[in-house]
C-alpha cells in the first residue's frame, strides 16, 4: 500500500522526463531550422541595394537580402557587415507616395512593436555601426517604379512564407501528439522570443517606440545630399521643430472595433431635382423684361467701368437658386474618370483622363443667363457621389472662409479610389460697360494617394455681354494650365469667347494641347459643351475625346445631399431655402426682401466683430499662415490600406475612416488657433466631434494639445538658445579667420619679397658671370 504512491509518483516523474526531453529537442530542431533558414545562401526570395530612412529623417543606402519570415541588411553587398535582422511575421507592408524619382514602400508593425530580432544570422550581438534606425517600422525606396514593384511582390511572397517556418516545426509520424503540440508550442514561443528583446541604445532608437518617425515628411531630408530625395504628398515640410514648417500627427481616434458595428454617419438622399441647360448658345441667352431693364439700370447708374461688383447687390431674377458652393460641386458628376485615373500605369492616359475629366465639369449649365449666391461668410455645403462600380463614395465638403475678399475653400475625398483634390477660390468681377466677367482667381490640387502625383489646375472666367445694348450671353474664356511635376505632363486649355462676327458654331469653342516637357503629343479641338475631337501627333489618328452625349448624362454618378432637417443652421440649403422659394416661385419681391434679411444679418455680425477686435475663424478649413493656402483641418491623405481600412465616412463636416486597428495618420501643417475647437454662435454649428469607434480621422484632445503646446514652447526655447550658441560659434570662427587671412597676407608678403630678392641676387651672379668669361676670354 505504501508503495503505491511511489509507483505513480515515478511514474509522473518519468513522464514529465519524457515530456522535457521532447520538448528539448523540438526547441533544438526549431532553432536549427531557423538559423539554417537564415544562413542558407540558397535560400533567397530577393537581394538588392535599397535605400532606407531612419530616425535622423535621412536617406542610408543598404544592402537587403530576402528569405521567407526575414530581411536581412548588410551594410555591404559580400554580407559581412550585418546590420539587422527584421522578422516579417507580424509585419504589414504598404506603398507609401512619393513625389521624386523612386518608390517607396513602408514595412510596418499595425502595433507598434518591434520589427527587429535580437541577434544576427551568425549569432552576433552587435551589428555595424550605421544611423540610427526605427523600431517599430521601416521605410524603404526603390531606385525605380519597376524595382519597386518587383520588391512589393517578393515582399508579400515572403510574409507569406514566414508562416511556413511555423507550420514545418510540426514534424508528421510523431506518436505523442501532445508532446508534438507543446514541442510546437515552446518552438513558436522561440521564434517569439527574438521578437521580445531590443538592443537598448545600440542602432534602433528605443526611446522613440511610441512615436512615429514616419510621421515627419521626406522633404525633411536635406535636398543638398543625394540621399535626401523623398518628398510626401501632404506637402509636409521639415520636422517638428519648427512651428511654421512643420507637421503634425494628430490625435487620431482609432480603436480596435468590431467590424460589424454601426457607422453613425449623416444620411444622405439622392438628389431629386436639377435644372440642365441645353448644348449652345441657346441655353446661355437671357430675354430681359422691361420691368427688369429698369433695375438694371439702376444698378448700371451706381457704377463705373473697371469696378469690381463683389460689393453690389445684384437683382435677384438673375440669381439661379442655389449657392456658389453647391455651383463649385458640378465637377464631381463624372469623378468616375479620377477612380480609373488613379489605377492607370501610364502616366499620359493618366493625364487625359484629368484633363477629360476637368471638362466634364461645365456643361452641367443653367438654363439662360444665371448667377449662383454669394455665400455668406461661415456658410458650408456638403454632397456625396456614390460610385457603382467601385462602391465608393466621393465626398464634397466646402465653406465659405471669407467674406471680404470672398474666399471659398473646399476638399473632396474619395480614398478607397485613391483621390483627393483641394483648393479655394477668391471671386472677383469686373464691370465694362457693355459687359462683365466673374474671375475666379485660385487654383485647386488633385492628388493620387497612390503614386504621390499632384495635378494643379486653374478656372476659366465667365464673360457676360449685351448688359446695355444686345442680347445678354454668357461665355467662358481664359487659359488653364493642368501640371504636374512629378510626371512632367501638361496640358493647356483655351476657352475661346465668340468674336464679334462670329457664327454660332464658334460659341463655346475649346482649344488645347497636352505635354511632356515642351514636346507636344496630342492637341484638342471642339466645343466644352459638346463633342471634342484629340489629335495624337505621334500616330496622327484624330477621335472623339468628350461628347456628353444623353446616354453619358444618364450615367452620371448619383449625387447625394444631407435631408434639410439635418442641416446645420448655417448649411446653404437651409440658409437659402426661403430666397429659393421664393425665386422658384417667381417672386421677385419676397426674394430681394429675404436676400436683403440675410446680407444685413451678415454685415450686422461683421459690424459686431469689428467692436470687439475679434476676426472670424472657420470651422472646417485653417490658413496656412506662411502660404496662405487654406487646408481642410480633417484631410486624411494616406493610401487606402484594404486590410485595415472598411468604409470611408462623414459626420458633421468631418470625413472619416472607419478602420480595423489604430494607426498613426500623417497631416498637413497645422497653425494652432483658438477655432481648432470652435463653437461659434454666429455659425450655429461647431466643430466636428469624432466618436472614438467611429473615427480614424481627428478628434483632439484638450490635454494632449496642452502637453504638445507646452512640449512645443519647450523645443522652440532649446532651439532658440541652441541658434544663439551658433551665431556666437560663427562669430569666433569669423574673428579666427580674418586673423588667419591677416597673417597669410602678411607671411605671402614677405614671401614673395624674399622671392624678388634672390631673383636680384641671381641676375647680378649671371651678370658678373659673363664680365669673367669676357675679360678672362
Amino acid at each position: 500500500l505504501l508503495s503505491l504512491p511511489l509507483k505513480e509518483d515515478s511514474l509522473s516523474i518519468s513522464k514529465s522526463k519524457v515530456h522535457d526531453d521532447g520538448y528539448r529537442e523540438e526547441k533544438k530542431r526549431a532553432t536549427k531550422e531557423l538559423l539554417s533558414t537564415i544562413t542558407d545562401p540558397s535560400v533567397i526570395v530577393m537581394a538588392d541595394w535599397l535605400k532606407i530612412r531612419g530616425t535622423l529623417k535621412s536617406w542610408t543606402k543598404l544592402w537587403c537580402v530576402l528569405k521567407p519570415g526575414v530581411l536581412l541588411i548588410y551594410k555591404t553587398h559580400k554580407n559581412g557587415q550585418w546590420v539587422g535582422t527584421v522578422l516579417l511575421n507580424a509585419c504589414e507592408l504598404i506603398e507609401r507616395p512619393s513625389k521624386k524619382d523612386g518608390f517607396c514602400f513602408k514595412l510596418f508593425h499595425p502595433l507598434e512593436q518591434s520589427i527587429w530580432a535580437v541577434k544576427g544570422p551568425k549569432g552576433e550581438a552587435v551589428g555595424s555601426i550605421t544611423q540610427p534606425l526605427p523600431s517599430s517600422h521601416l521605410i524603404f525606396r526603390a531606385a525605380s517604379e519597376s524595382d519597386g514593384r518587383c520588391w512589393m511582390g517578393s515582399w508579400e511572397l515572403a510574409l507569406k512564407c514566414s508562416s511556413l517556418l511555423k507550420r514545418t516545426m510540426i514534424r508528421e509520424g510523431k506518436e505523442d501528439v501532445s508532446t508534438v503540440a507543446s514541442g510546437g508550442e515552446h518552438s513558436l514561443n522561440f521564434y517569439s522570443l527574438l521578437r521580445a528583446h531590443n538592443m537598448h541604445g545600440f542602432q534602433f532608437n528605443d526611446s522613440d517606440h511610441l512615436k512615429d518617425p514616419d510621421l515627419y515628411s521626406d522633404k525633411s531630408d536635406r535636398e543638398g545630399e543625394p540621399d535626401h530625395e523623398e518628398s510626401d504628398p501632404e506637402g509636409l515640410e521639415k520636422s517638428e521643430e519648427s512651428d511654421s514648417d512643420t507637421s503634425e500627427r494628430q490625435e487620431d481616434s482609432y480603436v480596435d472595433m468590431d467590424p460589424n458595428e454601426h457607422v453613425r454617419e449623416t444620411p444622405y438622399l439622392e438628389q431629386c431635382h436639377e435644372e440642365l441647360g441645353e448644348a449652345g448658345e441657346a441655353a446661355q441667352t437671357e430675354t430681359v423684361s422691361e420691368e427688369n431693364k429698369s433695375l438694371i439700370w439702376t444698378l448700371l447708374k451706381q457704377v463705373r467701368p473697371g469696378m469690381d461688383l463683389s460689393k453690389v447687390v445684384l437683382p435677384t431674377f438673375i440669381l439661379e437658386p442655389r449657392s456658389f458652393l453647391d455651383k463649385l460641386s458640378d465637377y464631381y458628376y463624372h469623378a468616375d474618370f479620377l477612380s480609373e485615373a488613379a489605377v492607370e500605369e501610364n502616366a499620359y492616359n493618366r493625364m487625359k483622363k484629368v484633363v477629360k475629366w476637368y471638362i466634364s465639369g461645365f456643361y452641367k449649365k443653367p438654363k439662360g443667363l444665371k448667377k449662383p449666391y454669394n455665400p455668406i461668410i461661415g456658410e458650408t455645403y456638403r454632397c456625396m457621389w456614390l460610385h457603382q462600380k467601385t462602391t465608393s463614395k466621393t465626398f464634397y465638403i466646402a465653406e465659405q472662409v471669407s467674406h471680404h475678399p470672398p474666399v471659398s475653400a473646399f476638399y473632396v475625398s474619395n480614398r478607397k479610389d485613391g483621390f483627393c483634390l483641394s483648393g479655394s477660390i477668391l471671386a472677383k468681377s469686373k464691370f465694362y460697360g457693355n459687359s462683365l466677367s466673374a474671375i475666379l482667381d485660385g487654383e485647386a490640387r488633385l492628388t493620387f494617394l497612390n503614386r504621390g502625383e499632384d495635378y494643379v489646375m486653374n478656372m476659366p472666367y465667365a464673360h457676360c455681354k449685351g448688359i446695355l445694348y444686345g442680347t445678354m450671353t454668357l461665355e467662358l474664356g481664359g487659359q488653364i494650365t493642368i501640371a504636374c511635376e512629378k510626371t512632367g505632363y501638361s496640358s493647356q486649355l483655351e476657352f475661346k469667347l465668340k468674336p464679334f462676327l462670329g457664327s454660332s458654331d464658334s460659341v463655346n469653342q475649346i482649344s488645347g494641347k497636352i505635354k511632356l516637357g515642351k514636346e507636344v503629343l496630342a492637341t484638342l479641338e471642339g466645343h466644352w459643351d459638346s463633342e471634342i475631337f484629340i489629335n495624337d501627333k505621334k500616330t496622327g489618328t484624330v477621335d472623339t475625346f468628350w461628347n456628353p452625349t444623353p446616354d453619358l448624362r444618364q450615367s452620371r454618378l448619383t449625387r447625394c445631399t444631407v435631408p434639410s432637417e439635418e442641416q446645420g443652421e448655417f448649411e446653404s440649403e437651409r440658409l437659402w431655402q426661403h430666397v429659393t422659394r421664393a425665386i422658384n416661385s417667381k417672386d421677385q419681391t419676397e426674394a430681394t426682401n429675404e436676400k436683403f434679411i440675410l446680407e444685413e444679418s451678415q454685415r450686422k455680425s461683421a459690424r459686431e466683430r469689428k467692436a470687439k477686435c475679434e476676426e472670424w475663424n472657420p470651422t472646417l478649413f485653417e490658413q496656412d499662415s506662411v502660404t496662405g493656402e487654406w487646408h481642410y483641418k480633417y484631410a486624411d491623405t494616406r493610401p487606402w490600406d484594404p486590410l485595415n481600412d472598411l468604409i470611408q465616412f462623414e459626420k458633421d463636416g468631418c470625413i472619416q475612416t472607419k478602420v480595423r486597428h489604430r494607426t498613426p495618420m500623417v497631416t498637413v501643417p497645422k497653425r494652432k488657433h483658438k477655432s481648432d475647437n470652435p463653437k461659434n454662435p454666429e455659425s450655429g454649428c461647431s466643430s466636428p466631434e469624432l466618436d472614438r469607434q467611429d473615427s480614424s480621422g481627428s478628434e483632439r484632445h484638450k490635454s494632449k494639445h496642452s502637453s504638445r503646446l507646452r512640449k512645443k514652447g519647450a523645443d522652440l526655447s532649446e532651439l532658440q538658445s541652441a541658434i544663439e550658441s551658433i551665431k556666437q560659434t560663427q562669430q569666433d570662427i569669423n574673428r579666427s579667420i580674418s586673423v588667419l587671412r591677416s597673417r597669410t597676407a602678411s607671411r605671402t608678403e614677405g614671401t614673395s619679397f624674399l622671392q624678388q630678392r634672390d631673383y636680384v641676387i641671381i641676375v647680378a651672379l649671371i651678370a658678373l658671370q659673363v664680365v669673367i668669361n669676357y675679360v678672362f676670354k
